[in-house]
């Protein structure tokens, strides 16, 4: 099989499409961010949990 390398120089692309197409991005995110943040809300409460000494 031959391969091909492909070297991408340039993207043309309109300023208004890339600004609506990075607002998609932004909005995208917090789903992403609140689904980390509540994983890690659980990690860090069972570390918790399991390693601070509890008051007798």
């Amino acid at each position: 099989m031959d391969h091909q390398h492909v070297t991408i120089t340039d993207i043309k692309m309109p300023f208004f499409s890339m600004v609506i197409f990075m607002v998609k991005w932004a909005i995208a995110s917090i789903p992403a961010f609140l689904i980390l943040w509540f994983f890690g809300a659980i990690a860090f409460g069972l570390l918790g949990h399991f390693f601070v000494p509890q008051p007798i």
